[in-house]
């Protein structure tokens, strides 16, 4: 089930032996660990059980997606004021993600992760029930405060429980359970909302949250690797946060990571504006039909995490965020399937870069892996708060082609940075 395993340092085919890409460690690398392996029950109660809370984190967070339009419409607000019903969500979680890495130092990663989860689920019914549009919006940010409490924790379970040699693959299965729960959460709300209303929709996504959560805790086995710390040291935790951007390959994935979701998001919060208008005049349920684009991320996540695994990470990355700039290129064709095929391009691409991209700070950070995890998190949802309501401004300035142009300025920057990655671990 278990097998002791001998921290190691990051190989040779990934990065440099340089100091600069080794963080500040708090433990000895002789330290002997008890890490999951791949093949035994525990590893695949792990892996299910963070597929699960994958699901519930983002068919949670995104089912307000396909939407957007219905709220503009029902509580007269402007398109770019429809995505803070996202944006909060996601700019709360951000930020609280540095709290959840240092409250999961103390209460632990499984419990916490629960108490998110089961708080999430909560405030979504509660959503379905609210009465204004200020008051959906302060929930929705009282969500994301909560779903902080998911990501960066799931990512530090990974790297501390998981085998190196398998970590690529869990975290891509675990990726996978965010895209398959961002697709649920889009097409569930999107088809019930056309034959009821959206207040049912939530309601559903909602109660399929509180069974997620309760699969969640059932499933994943106690941490092994982690001893609780007592109290909240405020110096420790400012040194765990400062000391990763000693590391010079680690700033530039956390910018890979919100530039990359801003990308993504954007493309997903005004697709739907453009497809459910003239000359398309999709419904909602075919609108939230696209959003089984996510069925090619799973794939993707997964596939990128075992390549990355196999034949290097690094140059698994830059090719993720090409395919990503390509779809949005093939957005711009007036043609219905080209769209399509353009959504699911971003997608795929999206998914590989993002799989890759956590995986790598896992491996890099072999000291305080939680706190560089929020990092990176932390910048992931503000790529996902900003540029999603950023884009809101674009689409009215100039419609598609504007948004379109700046998704691809930000994916040049994506580019940009991978590439100086690869550049760090040739050296």
């Amino acid at each position: 089930m278990f097998r002791a395993v001998s921290q190691q340092k990051t190989t040779a085919s990934e990065v440099s032996s340089r100091p600069e890409l080794t963080l500040v460690r708090n433990e000895p690398p002789t330290e002997t660990r008890q890490f999951l392996t791949r093949g035994t029950p525990a590893f695949r109660r792990a892996t299910i059980g963070l597929f699960l809370s994958g699901f519930a984190t983002f068919s949670l967070l995104y089912c307000v997606q396909p939407l957007m339009p219905i709220f503009s419409e029902d509580f007269g607000v402007t398109p770019a004021a429809s995505s803070l019903s996202l944006s909060l969500s996601t700019g709360f979680l951000a930020f609280a993600i540095f709290g959840a890495a240092a409250v999961s130092e103390s209460l632990g990663r499984r419990s916490l992760m629960f108490i998110s989860l089961l708080g999430a689920a909560i405030c979504t019914i509660v959503c379905a029930v609210s009465p204004s549009w200020h008051m959906l919006l302060v929930v929705r940010a009282l969500e994301g405060f909560l779903l902080g409490g998911v990501p960066a924790v799931a990512m530090t379970y990974l790297a501390e429980e998981i085998e190196p040699r398998g970590l690529g693959g869990a975290m891509g299965l675990y990726i996978a359970g965010n895209a398959f729960g961002g697709m649920a959460g889009r097409v569930v709300t999107g088809t019930i909302a056309e034959y009821l209303s959206w207040r049912p929709a939530l309601a559903t996504i909602g109660l399929l949250g509180l069974l997620a959560a309760i699969g969640f805790l059932y499933l994943l086995p106690p941490s092994r690797n982690f001893t609780p710390r007592k109290g909240f040291d405020v110096a420790f935790h400012l040194k765990a946060w400062s000391g990763h951007f000693g590391n010079a390959a680690l700033p530039l994935l956390f910018a890979i990571g919100f530039l990359v979701m801003g990308s993504f998001v954007t493309v997903y919060n005004y697709a739907g504006f453009r497809l459910v208008a003239d000359p398309y005049d999709l419904s909602q349920t075919e609108l939230g039909l696209i959003f089984t684009a996510y069925l090619f991320g799973i794939v993707a996540s997964w596939a990128a995490g075992l390549l990355g695994d196999r034949i290097g990470h690094f140059v698994v990355l830059p090719v993720g965020v090409l395919i990503a700039a390509l779809g949005a290129a093939v957005t711009l064709s007036s043609s219905l399937p080209l769209i399509i095929l353009g959504i699911i391009l971003v997608t795929i691409g999206f998914f590989m870069t993002h799989s890759v991209a956590s995986a790598l700070v896992g491996r890099l950070a072999h000291g305080f892996k939680g706190h560089a995890s929020s990092l990176y998190l932390l910048a992931y949802y503000l790529g996902s708060s900003i540029a999603g309501s950023v884009g809101g401004y674009f689409w009215l300035a100039d419609g598609w082609n504007a948004v379109v142009a700046f998704i691809l300025v930000m994916l040049a920057l994506c580019l940009v940075s991978a590439l100086a990655v690869a550049r760090l671990a040739r050296r």
